[in-house]
């Protein structure tokens, strides 16, 4: 039997449950890195959808999502693991009339019941395959890339207290980065590789009435056509399809059939997360409603 026919299926369907209209290579890479057993790296702007990739693997696996979130100065200690030191003082405290040798405290104190597991520990000594997110990680720091190449490569790490811990069931790991910095071509190597670009109008659309199936018809092409121009502007931040979403949501709520200028101004805080973003949208609202064919609704 051939597993493609049976498990791509599949994932296409949970894919479109959770909302995700799949041109294809998602569903496959997705398929292929689970298939693979390899980590999944995901690129593309900010808001397009990536970390939901992960949603969908733990669903199709039936585990648990163990994520990190990566930031400027993230070091491999917090992410494997610290000791409860509180807890440890506590039980030498509760010893001290025991008459327990230094070196049996030493042993109990340094076991796994005092050990606070981070998250790609907690992945690797998981009681089943889990799913690790590893967020955004072109943001942290070239050091931390490294120690990931060595997790990557041997699925083991080495707590000088402990030992080497192996890994238990070997996890699967989706990697997302909105290309902050250049990932090194190493840890490119040992990943399945997707990107993820802003949606055309048509798959936006069929997003937003995904999502948002109260939404009028005609706003709901009204938002995407917005947004898909104001996407052209230069922008600080350009706003992704999770802003698309948010939009349509509140729109909805209120009941709204079509745009008109004062709700995309009174709005726009839903959309652009930017002062500057927000003056330089107002200031061109004009032409930017003329562009997406809804002038009249300026008056």
């Amino acid at each position: 039997m051939n597993p493609t026919s049976q498990e791509l299926p599949q994932i296409k369907k949970m894919l479109h449950e959770q909302g995700y209209i799949d041109d294809g290579a998602i569903a496959m890479s997705v398929f292929l890195a689970m298939k693979l057993e390899k980590p999944l790296l995901v690129e593309g702007p900010a808001g397009v959808g990536k970390t939901e990739i992960a949603k969908v693997m733990v669903q199709a696996m039936g585990t648990e999502l163990i994520r990190l979130q990566c930031y400027e100065g993230l070091d491999s200690t917090h992410t494997l693991y610290e000791w409860n030191y509180q807890y440890q003082l506590l039980y030498l405290k509760m010893q001290e009339h025991q008459g327990k040798g230094i070196q049996d405290l030493e042993e109990t104190i340094f076991s796994d019941k005092f050990l606070l597991k981070r998250p790609v520990l907690n992945a690797i000594t998981h009681k089943e395959k889990a799913v690790l997110l590893i967020d955004e990680v072109d943001r942290a720091d070239e050091e931390f890339e490294s120690f990931l190449l060595e997790v990557l490569s041997d699925w083991q790490v080495t707590i000088p207290e402990i030992g080497t811990i192996r890994a238990t069931h070997k996890p699967q790991i989706i990697l997302t980065g909105n290309r902050t910095r250049e990932l090194s071509e190493a840890l490119r190597r040992r990943c399945l590789y997707l990107w993820i670009d802003y949606p055309t109008f048509e798959k936006e659309l069929a997003i937003v009435q995904s999502k948002v199936p109260e939404i009028d018809q005609q706003l709901g092409i009204q938002i995407c056509a917005f947004m898909k121009e104001l996407r052209e502007m230069k922008l600080e931040k350009t706003p992704g399809i999770s802003e698309t979403i948010d939009w349509a949501k509140a729109l909805a709520s209120m009941h709204l059939t079509h745009l008109d200028k004062q709700i995309v101004e009174d709005t726009l805080g839903v959309v652009l997360k930017d002062w500057q973003d927000m003056r330089h949208t107002r200031d061109s609202l004009s032409e930017l409603f003329e562009r997406t064919g809804v002038s009249s609704r300026l008056t």
